[in-house]
């Protein structure tokens, strides 16, 4: 299989056509993502796996803002710091090509890529997802990359960086 056509299999999202549709705002509902991305609904965890990934389906962000979007309306919640949490990774090689595939908390895989690179705001690692949407990478993958990162000196400072898809992304400089 073909690295490109394997990241296509992998990153089969089930994301609904939301740029299709432009449906009234009607407000502001009791969705609220907490930061280790559990999704709740007027406090309460939302513990249906596919009612999550329903939800996100047609989740999209706009100016920081974050919507439900359907045909018909186009509803407002809450996100504490963003809405998936990278919670799982595998070293993978295709076509000589390191791979690192990321599994997120409602069970979505991607692969680290320029498509999808790795950004760092005030330390924390976040990954950058499809339409805009982020990803928190959990501390114990971060630990993990961090023991499985090489290192080396750019501009006479030491990195620690990861590899994947032909990309080099760095995780902090060694002081």
């Amino acid at each position: 299989m073909s690295l490109n056509r394997l990241i296509s299999e992998l990153e089969k999202h089930q994301h609904a056509p939301t740029e299709l549709w432009d449906p009234p705002y009607c407000g502001e509902i009791p969705i609220h993502i907490a930061a280790n991305g559990d999704w709740l609904y007027q406090g309460s965890q939302i513990k249906r796996q596919a009612l999550v990934k329903l939800f996100a389906s047609v989740l999209v962000v706009e100016e920081g803002d974050y919507f439900l979007v359907t045909p018909a309306e186009k509803v407002k919640i809450t996100v504490e710091d963003t809405p998936f949490v990278v919670v799982d990774w595998e070293q993978r090689e295709e076509d000589g090509e390191q791979l690192l595939l990321l599994t997120t908390n409602i069970g979505d895989t991607l692969v680290l890529s320029s498509e999808h690179p790795l950004t760092m705001k005030d330390g924390i690692p976040y990954i950058v997802m499809q339409r805009g949407l982020t990803a928190r990478v959990h501390r114990n993958v971060f630990y993990q990359w961090v023991s499985h990162a090489e290192s080396r000196t750019v501009d006479g400072q030491e990195q620690w960086y990861l590899s994947s898809a032909g990309e080099t992304f760095v995780l902090g400089n060694v002081k």
